[in-house]
C-alpha cells in the first residue's frame, strides 16, 4: 500500500502534545480528514502503536492552521480530538493547551512574521468561535521556547505564552446556563450545566461519593464513579441542546472540593471518559466561572477572590493552575470580558508523517 506525506509540526502546548498541520495540507472533507487524523494517531490500539498518539487523551491531540479570514484574527486554529483507543474523532471541542502551542508553529509555518522581542498571534479557535491572543516571545526574530516559567504538570521551565481568551461565553450552546438554570438537579445530583470556553457539568464531589482531592489513578480505577457519572452527562448534553452526546467528548464533567489555604477550589477535570492528568485550560475558564457565578453549585463551597480582575487559583491532580478573570457581575447577572491563563508549549519535532495514499486522493 503506497503511502503520502503530510508536512508537520510534532509539539507540546500546555499539558498535551500533538501534530500540527498546515489546513490546506489535509482533505477539506471532514470524513476524510477523520480517516486521515486516525490514521496518523494510530487509533484503535490503547499504545496507538501504529501512529504517533501516545494512548491517552492529551496526547492524540490535533491542531490545524490557516491563515484567517477574519478582520481580526491572523490565523484560525481548527481543533481535532482524536479517541486514543476508539475509531473516531470530534470536532466540536476546543483545546486550550494545545492552543499554547499555535502562536509558535504558526511563526514557524510563515503563517504569522515574528517581531521583537514578542510577537502577539491573534487568534480564532473556529471550533468554538472564540478569540484568544497569544504573547509569544521571539527575540531576534525568533519563537524562544526555553525561559523560567513554570506550570504544574510539565517538568522542567520554559519560555512564557500568555493566553488572552475573548467571547468565549456560550462557547456551543450561546448561553452562560444553556438550560436557563444555574443549577439543577439529574439523576438525584445536583449540577450546574455551564458554557465558557467548553461546556461542562460541574457537580460537588461529595454528591458523587467521592472528595475530589483524589489522583488521577485512583479515579481512573473507580469504574462505579464513571458508571454513576456518565449517565448524568448523557442527560445534560441533551438538556443544553447537544444532542445524543454518547460519543462526543462534550460537555466536558467536573468535581468540586473545597480549597486548601490561597486556592479558589479543588476541581477534577473527566476528558470525559477517564480523568484529566492535570487541568484543561477551557475547563479551568469554564470552572472559575462557575465559582464566581451567582447561583451555581460552587456557592458555599468555592472561595474566589472578590472584585474584577480575580487571580483564580484552582488545585488540580499535579498542582495549581491560575486564571485571571476580568467580569462583570451583578445581582443574578455574570458576563467574562476576558480570561487570561499562562502557558507554555515546546517543539519537539518536525518533518512528514505518513499516512496511506488513498486517503489523499
Amino acid at each position: 500500500m503506497p503511502l503520502s506525506a503530510l508536512p508537520f509540526h510534532f509539539m507540546r502546548g500546555g499539558t498535551s502534545r500533538g501534530p500540527y498541520f498546515h489546513r490546506a495540507d489535509l482533505p477539506e472533507d471532514l470524513d476524510v480528514l477523520a480517516e486521515v487524523l486516525l490514521a496518523v494517531v494510530g487509533a484503535g490500539h490503547p499504545l496507538n502503536i501504529d501512529g504517533i498518539g501516545g494512548g491517552s487523551a492529551v496526547t492524540t491531540k490535533v491542531a490545524m492552521l490557516s491563515p484567517s479570514d477574519h478582520p481580526w484574527a491572523d490565523v484560525d486554529y481548527f481543533f481535532a480530538q482524536v479517541a486514543a483507543d476508539k475509531g473516531s474523532v470530534d470536532y466540536k471541542p476546543s483545546c486550550g493547551n494545545i492552543l499554547a502551542g499555535v502562536g509558535p508553529a504558526a511563526i514557524e509555518m510563515g503563517l504569522v512574521r515574528a517581531e521583537e522581542p514578542v510577537t502577539s498571534v491573534k487568534i480564532r479557535a473556529t471550533n468554538i468561535d472564540a478569540f484568544v491572543e497569544a504573547a509569544v516571545q521571539t527575540p531576534g526574530g525568533q519563537v524562544e521556547y526555553e525561559g523560567e516559567t513554570r506550570i504544574d504538570g510539565v517538568p522542567g521551565t520554559a519560555a512564557p505564552i500568555l493566553l488572552d481568551f475573548m467571547h468565549v461565553v456560550g462557547s456551543e450552546t450561546g448561553a452562560l446556563f444553556p438550560t436557563g438554570r444555574a443549577r439543577e438537579e439529574i439523576g438525584g445530583i445536583e449540577v450546574t450545566c455551564i458554557d465558557v470556553a467548553v461546556p461542562m457539568v460541574i457537580a460537588r464531589a461529595s454528591d458523587l461519593g467521592v472528595t475530589g482531592y483524589e489522583s488521577k489513578a485512583d479515579l481512573d480505577a473507580d469504574r462505579a464513579f464513571f458508571t454513576r457519572m456518565e449517565p448524568i452527562r448523557i442527560e445534560a448534553g441533551a438538556r443544553m441542546g447537544l444532542g445524543d452526546v454518547r460519543d462526543s467528548v462534550v460537555p466536558k464533567f467536573a468535581i468540586l472540593a473545597p480549597p486548601h489555604e490561597g486556592a479558589a477550589v479543588t476541581a477534577r477535570y473527566f476528558m470525559p471518559w477517564d480523568t484529566h492528568p492535570s487541568m484543561a485550560v477551557t475547563g479551568s475558564i469554564c470552572i472559575g466561572a462557575c465559582g464566581i457565578a451567582p447561583g451555581t453549585i460552587a456557592e458555599g463551597l468555592a472561595r474566589p477572590p472578590s472584585g474584577s480582575p480575580a487571580l483564580l487559583r484552582i488545585e488540580e491532580p499535579m498542582g495549581v493552575i491560575e486564571v485571571q478573570m476580568a467580569y462583570d457581575s451583578g445581582g443574578d447577572t455574570f458576563d467574562l470580558e476576558h480570561a487570561k491563563v499562562l502557558r507554555t508549549a515546546r517543539k519537539l519535532a518536525s518533518g512528514e508523517v505518513f499516512v496511506p495514499s488513498h486517503l489523499l486522493a
